[in-house]
Order: C-alpha cells, then sequence, then structure tokens
C-alpha cells in the first residue's frame, strides 16, 4: 500500500513588482491548484505517524506561497493519480509522476 497526499497551492498577489506588500483590496491569496505526493510501503494504520513525519517536507507558509496538505488516502501500490492516467492516455507515458516523500519508521 501506499499512502497519496493532496495538497492545495496560494500564491501571494500581494506582492507588487517593487517588492513591497501591497495592502486592502489588492492583497489577496489565489487558489493554484496543487500537487499529489506518494509514501511507499505503509499500512492503513500508520496514517497519522505518516502526516506527523513527512508534513514538514510537504507544507510551505512564507510570504509568498502556502501549501496545505487536504488530504491523505492509503491506496494500493499499482494506483495512479488522474493526472498520472491522463499522461498514459494522451501521450502514452508518464513523465512527471507523483512526487514521492521518503519517510522512516
Amino acid at each position: 500500500m501506499k499512502a497519496l497526499i493532496t495538497t492545495q497551492v496560494y500564491e501571494n498577489y500581494a506582492w507588487r513588482e517593487d517588492g513591497t506588500m501591497g495592502t486592502g483590496p489588492d492583497s489577496w491569496w489565489k487558489p493554484k491548484g496543487g500537487d499529489e505526493y506518494v509514501v511507499l510501503n505503509v499500512d492503513q494504520d500508520e496514517v497519522f505517524e505518516i502526516l506527523e513525519k513527512v508534513c514538514h517536507q510537504i507544507e510551505r507558509n512564507d510570504d509568498y506561497i502556502q501549501e496545505s496538505i487536504i488530504d491523505l488516502r492509503i491506496v494500493e501500490d499499482d494506483y495512479l493519480t488522474e493526472f498520472e492516467r491522463d499522461q498514459l492516455e494522451y501521450d502514452g507515458k508518464i513523465e512527471f509522476p507523483a512526487k514521492v516523500i521518503e519517510w522512516a519508521r
């Protein structure tokens, strides 16, 4: 089994070209999609342990970007993400697989 972790990314649209941060209506975070990560060789009962050990490798929160984990599922080893399946269907190969996160038990 493997853990499939899905994230949501937000980009700060308050930064101006001169490097200053705007305020008011020009200060907002725009959703920019997200990423998918996999953690290999896991068991169903390790979900919380996995999150605790790998979230620092995935999540980001600074003045420019916020990336947060929004979903974690345990899936079969041969599971392909929607993006991986689309690549196979349209390109015949997976050039951009889900990112693999290492963790130690």
